[in-house]
């Protein structure tokens, strides 16, 4: 009886409601949503892209002033407008007939090629023998080589170029990369900043296997430093490229065909000039100028990654 009561005085189960199952792309777009309700611009950010986007369009003026001017007639070339009124294209194909554009183009690559990659070498020599190698006075020999760069171009211009003239290579390309042979103070102490920063145990264990020190060099130090190395080629083969004061000492000697870019972009603004006789074409000059400025940035292009991480690098020390 008692059991019957019971079970008759029992409430019934409650079911309770399930869940119902909310799909996980609008679950996220309602949590973005509350987000960004709750996100406020700040005026700081404002100020900081639009500083960004200022500084972007004051750098890239020249370059679309540049591409303006060369698709340009004589006359327009300099009247300032970013949007060409008469259209030349033709000026890109009638520039190669106007100047050994291709010859200048091909020096400039070889010459900068070869700078680049005996200054890289010679300066990671001489950087590995300060990084690694404790000897007696390194400190004050490595100060030394740094105060060289205290000296002014100016100073040692005179002394070079009466050792290239008694060697007999003026108007050779010698003169132009022959230096960079013994390395730069400045590559030698970027080079050793990054050994520096290297594990000394790969070198012990490597001495201990017996590895000499040309094979530690060749293969540990050169292969760990390869970012480092990249950012020396990288900057050298700029300051070669670009180099018009050693092309105009010791060039001017040659033939016209043997120069480099910037010599002969020079040399096109004097023969173009209207007081030595020219027409005023400043068309086709800012048409090589545009030309000889692609392979820098397809450089940069390419090798960003590892210039980004080289300079990262750079400033390592262990």
């Amino acid at each position: 009886m008692s059991q019957k009561v019971t079970e008759e005085t029992d409430p019934a189960p409650v079911l309770a409601a399930a869940p119902v199952p909310v799909p996980a792309r609008a679950d996220r777009r309602a949590r973005r949503g509350g987000e960004s309700q709750g996100r406020r611009v700040r005026p700081g950010t404002v100020l900081l892209w639009v500083l960004l986007i200022a500084f972007t369009a004051l750098f890239l003026y020249p370059l679309v002033w540049l591409l303006a001017a060369s698709l340009k007639p004589r006359g327009e070339v300099f009247d300032n407008r970013l949007i060409p009124q008469t259209l030349t294209p033709e000026n890109y194909v009638q520039v190669w007939q106007q100047l050994p554009l291709l010859s200048w183009l091909g020096n400039s690559v070889l010459i900068a090629v070869i700078a680049a990659g005996l200054v890289t070498i010679s300066s990671a020599v001489v950087a590995f023998g300060f990084a690694y190698f404790r000897f007696p006075g390194r400190n004050v020999l490595f100060g030394l080589v740094l105060a060289t760069m205290m000296l002014p171009g100016a100073v040692t211009m005179v002394p070079q170029y009466l050792i290239w003239k008694n060697l007999g290579v003026l108007g050779t390309w010698i003169p132009l990369f022959g230096m960079n042979l013994f390395g730069s103070a400045f590559y030698i102490f970027l080079q050793r900043q990054f050994f520096l920063g290297l594990p000394r145990d790969l070198f012990e264990a490597a001495r201990i296997d017996g590895a000499s020190y040309v094979g530690m060099f060749r293969r540990i130090a050169l292969p760990l430093s390869i970012p480092s190395l990249i950012i020396i080629f990288i900057f050298e083969f700029q300051a070669s490229w670009n180099n018009l004061q050693a092309a105009l000492i010791y060039l001017n000697a040659g033939t016209v065909e043997g120069y480099t870019v910037p010599l002969g972009i020079a040399r096109a603004m004097t023969m173009f000039s209207p007081t030595n006789g020219g027409h005023g074409d400043y068309q086709y000059v800012m048409v090589a100028a545009l030309v000889v400025t692609i392979p820098m940035l397809l450089l940069f292009s390419f090798a960003q990654r590892y210039f980004i991480e080289g300079v990262a690098t750079q400033g390592r020390k262990g």
